[in-house]
């Protein structure tokens, strides 16, 4: 029998056995459910005279005796801050570089230009949009693709491998070659125009598109998709135009100037590809670096790759190995210890409190449902199937505290918030929120066991780009 048929049976059953209004009855069984709860009432009173849930809910003692001692750390450059914008995995890419630039060029500080890579990001989503438009126009607006498509053209979120093509394709540049704007720090309001220009010229495609079809089943010449690459055009044209206009024009060559640490003024010309190559690794390559996740709802040691989930045409689709959590901790401890951050990313708003120079997580910092009486308790699998939880801001794991026999007890992430969030700038997470709250991370290759990296050779499974996970 089909799935669709058997979906129908599903629903029409559910809506038999399970479809019941709140009647008289219904509502005065839940009226005195509280009513007769004398610690449901009283918590009434104290929570309605009180500014938020989450202060009441704070457990300080979870806090309280809280060092800043790791027995393992790697080197680190300062605090940065992404501002309003959704470039944390831009930042937290770009700060695992930065100290081998500080160190290569023997300065104290250094940033990159986050605006240059910034403009090219999305641009290149525009076009992998169009393109995909142009690709799918043969599909009736309300099927799943298209309308996922036109939901969101383009937006600033991503994860390293975005980074990775456009590091690759287009290279980084110092900050002060391409300096902020006031547009780059707040997105979201130029990013709407973007993406009300790639939704005109989305639908402009697909219009030209099924005329030139109607056009050739009637016997004529006809180019359907040159003639939708003419459209592309120009609407990528427009959007370069938004681009320049509010976030300014990358420059293709730059002479950057500067003073080292021994006092010695230093002059730098070259082109940002060029600047790029001389400052990753060796190995900095997507088969050395893989995201490895910790994802309880499928099948560990498989990989997984999300559909069209990239920046650039030619480009590397996210792709990751899923592994327990066990595997990944001995990987990022065996990294640290070797001096090398790592890309991650988790649920940062879950359990954390990030202010009052805090700068703390763990599973037991707020007691909700203690407070308000009430089970909230799922584990990992269930928050993540029913959309509670999932993974929501990249940073930069540069420490690990371990026990007598270096197990894990707790972590520290480099965030790019401004030296203002957490604990000047710094997130401490225990183990036990590692678990829970953790999903990704970007590692290289010799870091994993002999297992995970067997299971680097299997051929991935693909998802699609509206999957749960993601």
């Amino acid at each position: 029998m089909k799935k669709t048929a058997l979906l129908f049976i599903a629903m029409l059953l559910g809506g038999s056995l399970m479809a019941q209004s709140l009647g008289q009855n219904e509502l005065a069984e839940l009226k005195a459910s509280f009513n007769n709860d004398a610690y449901a009432k009283s918590i009434h009173n104290i929570i309605v005279a009180n500014k938020g849930i989450k202060a009441l809910a704070y457990d300080p003692s979870v806090v309280q005796g809280t060092d800043d001692f790791f027995k393992y750390n790697v080197d680190v450059s300062g605090i940065t801050d992404q501002k309003s914008s959704g470039r944390c995995w831009m930042f937290t890419s770009m700060n695992q570089l930065r100290p081998i630039v500080m160190k290569k060029y023997n300065i104290k500080n250094f940033d990159f230009s986050h605006n240059y890579s910034y403009f090219w990001d999305i641009l290149e989503k525009a076009n992998l949009f169009l393109e995909n438009v142009i690709k799918t126009s043969s599909l009736p607006f309300g099927e799943r693709a298209v309308d996922e498509l036109f939901k969101s053209p383009v937006g600033d979120g991503g994860v390293w491998n975005l980074f990775y093509n456009i590091g690759e394709k287009y290279g980084v540049v110092p900050a002060e070659i391409m300096p902020e704007t006031e547009q780059s720090n707040a997105t979201g309001q130029f990013l709407g125009i973007v993406n009300e220009r790639l939704r005109k010229g989305g639908y402009e495609i697909r219009q030209v598109y099924e005329k030139a079809m109607k056009v050739m089943s009637s016997g004529l010449s006809g180019d359907p998709h040159t003639k939708a690459e003419k459209v592309k055009m120009e609407t990528l044209k427009d959007v370069y135009r938004i681009l320049a206009i509010c976030l300014g024009e990358p420059p293709t060559e730059f002479t950057w100037k500067f003073r080292d640490n021994d006092g010695k003024v230093r002059t730098v010309k070259t082109t940002p590809l060029e600047f790029y190559k001389s400052i990753v690794p060796a190995d900095y390559n997507a088969k050395d670096y893989v995201m490895i996740m910790n994802d309880p709802t499928r099948e560990y040691y498989k990989i997984y790759e999300i559909d069209n989930y990239r920046n650039t045409i030619e480009g590397i689709n996210w792709t990751y190995l899923n592994l327990p959590n066990e595997d990944i901790k001995k990987a990022a401890v065996a990294s640290i210890k070797a001096g090398e951050p790592m890309y991650a990313s988790c649920d940062v708003g879950k359990q954390s409190n990030t202010t009052g120079g805090v700068g703390y997580m763990d599973p037991g910092i707020y007691n909700y449902g203690q407070l308000l009486g009430v089970d909230l308790d799922m584990d990992k699998k269930a928050r993540i199937l029913t959309r509670q939880s999932g993974s929501s801001h990249a940073m930069l794991i540069v420490a690990v505290d371990t026990d007598e026999n270096d197990n894990p007890l707790k972590w520290k992430f480099e965030n790019s918030w401004g030296p203002q969030a957490g604990k000047g700038g710094y997130l401490i997470f225990t183990d036990k929120w590692f678990d829970e709250y953790m999903f990704r991370i970007v590692i290289n290759r010799k870091f994993l066991d002999k297992k995970a990296i067997k299971a680097l050779d299997q051929k991935p499974e693909m998802l699609p780009m509206w999957d749960y996970m993601f």
